[in-house]
């Protein structure tokens, strides 16, 4: 599978402060966080690991095409989901953020180079990816989501339940995939992209379908879906099938950002920020 969680551009969709890089080089501004020498060593030692130097900016990585994690709006200013959750973490960090939209191909080399200290651009992290850079802990997932329409009976959305039951899901997709390994007895109707199987559901030719849960809210929540259907059952996260999850990714001889970004992250949930994103950007519940 690509690395990218592509959000396919089927279905309409809609997260900078701008400072200058100081030159291209993220220095560290030692004065206010270092141990004092007058400490000892003895006392340098023990002193708490937010002590570390602190970032003067924090430069970003991000692309453009990518609703509703990163685009541009049409005054023209880069928006979404990944973009406000990196303004969410300088600001929890108390540090300017710079934040730059390059092409996706160009994220991982530019970030090698060091022309930035993290890419927010949605990338699952998957062992091809582990061999270039690091990574932050995860802070979103891409579950696999069950639909069917409103007025269908309600039955469990297990390999029992869907028992002799008709899904629709797309041809050659992870969610293909794992209907065959766990939902054998269900009659499978194959399409070949998620754009026919979810016309199938919305004509009743099926009993239901399974797709990707990001790109199901927003048909659910659209024109295209005739407000026919709604979400059954829970989010499916099986690594195997669906990804280990999107983060940040991070140089990898700089472990001191990556230490940084996740006391961020940390500190963006527990205040409740990150729920209003993924309120603000997410029309449906994808979990």
């Amino acid at each position: 599978m690509i690395v990218k969680l592509h959000i396919q551009p089927r279905f309409a969709v809609t997260v900078a402060v701008a400072m200058l890089a100081l030159g291209g080089l993220v220095r560290t501004a030692l004065a206010e966080d270092a141990v004092s020498p007058k400490l000892g060593d003895e006392a340098a030692a023990q002193a708490p690991a937010e002590a570390a130097p602190r970032r003067v900016v924090i430069r970003f990585l991000t692309d453009s095409d990518f609703p509703p994690f990163n685009f541009y709006d049409e005054d023209g200013v880069l928006v979404g989901f990944n973009v406000d959750l990196a303004r969410a973490i300088c600001l929890e960090l108390n540090t300017p953020c710079d934040i730059k939209a390059r092409p996706w191909e160009e994220l991982f080399p530019d970030l090698k180079r060091g022309e930035a200290d993290a890419v927010i651009a949605a990338h699952r992290v998957t062992a091809a990816a582990l061999g270039d850079v690091a990574f932050t802990e995860r802070y979103f997932h891409t579950p696999g989501r069950f639909a069917g329409r409103k007025e269908s009976p309600r039955v469990d959305m297990t390999p029992s339940g869907l028992d002799g039951k008709r899904i629709a899901v797309a041809r050659g997709t992870a969610h293909e995939a794992f209907l065959k390994a766990f939902f054998r007895d269900s009659p499978l109707t194959i399409y070949e992209n998620a754009d026919l199987a979810r016309q199938a559901l919305t004509e009743g030719k099926v009993d239901f379908l399974f797709d990707d849960g990001i790109s199901l809210a927003f048909w659910l929540n659209g024109t295209l879906s005739r407000q026919c259907c709604e979400m059954r059952g829970g989010p499916f996260l099986e690594p195997k099938f669906f990804g280990d999850g999107i983060a940040i990714a991070v140089p990898k001889n700089d472990p001191q950002i990556r230490h940084l970004l996740n006391k961020a992250l940390d500190k963006v949930r527990a205040s409740g920020r990150f729920d209003e994103l993924v309120q603000r950007y997410f029309p449906v519940r994808i979990y």
